[in-house]
């Protein structure tokens, strides 16, 4: 994977992210994912009968020179596939979003729609899979057709050294875009996933690449039942925020 040049104008940055996630969000690769996306916008959840669902391929979002992303497994069927942005409109994003807060990598504690005001500071969030999958649950053949806009996207990203995976899904995809990015796809299987779990080198020799930290995902299932908690995924990011040199940041400090 080569990465952008870092001497790429801010603006230009922007720019390029930007067009990226309009053409993302037009991709119809994976039949089976578009028919289920559609067919899910179409025969909408009661809660959310009179709204419009986005329903199309959800790119990622955030600050364009953003040192840490967040990686996680596909956009909820009503939520971001609802809502057009990614963890946006299911509880699991109520939870995301408030510990981005209290971490200092967001503005607000809340993501509601994609024109809410919400805005990221050296954060970019991204899923391995783009589109909403039938029960949670994408291909393995899915999820390779989809690591394309991955690694473009982080080839934009250039200043991104350290990827907080968020579930098992999501770390084994990362360490998959980690082995492109390297040039050593096949010659060694992905650490072990585990909460807490820290894959510390960014790089080998003059190719750059980027860091993991493991992070349970911030579904309900593991919400609601004590598996993750605030003080666990605070933690975590707060974690990422000292091995990419950012001033630790609290809820209390300024923003």
């Amino acid at each position: 994977m080569s990465r952008a040049p870092n001497d790429l104008a801010p603006e230009d940055r922007r720019a390029a992210v930007t067009a990226l996630a309009a053409e993302i969000s037009r991709c119809e690769s994976c039949e089976r994912l578009v028919q289920w996306r559609r067919r899910t916008a179409i025969e909408r959840r009661a809660a959310f009968a009179d709204e419009v669902y986005w329903g199309r391929p959800v790119p990622g979002f955030g600050d364009s020179a953003a040192r840490v992303l967040l990686l996680g497994l596909a956009p909820a069927a009503h939520g971001a596939n609802r809502t057009g942005r990614m963890f946006t409109g299911d509880r699991s994003g109520d939870f995301l979003f408030a510990a981005l807060w209290r971490t200092g990598f967001a503005n607000q504690p809340v993501s509601v729609r994609r024109d809410d005001g919400l805005r990221l500071r050296d954060a970019y969030i991204s899923a391995a899979v783009r589109c909403a999958p039938p029960g949670n649950r994408p291909s393995p053949q899915e999820r390779d057709r989809c690591m394309h806009w991955s690694l473009r996207e982080l080839a934009l990203l250039a200043n991104v050294r350290m990827v907080v995976c968020l579930g098992a899904f999501a770390w084994n995809a990362a360490w998959r875009l980690r082995t492109q990015a390297l040039g050593t796809v096949g010659r060694a299987a992905a650490p072990r996933f585990a909460h807490g779990a820290e894959l510390l080198q960014p790089g080998v020799g003059d190719r750059p690449a980027f860091s993991m930290l493991g992070c349970f995902h911030p579904s309900q299932q593991n919400t609601f039942t004590g598996r993750l908690t605030e003080p666990m995924i605070d933690e975590v990011l707060q974690r990422a925020r000292a091995l990419t040199g950012l001033p630790v940041a609290g809820r209390d400090q300024p923003r």
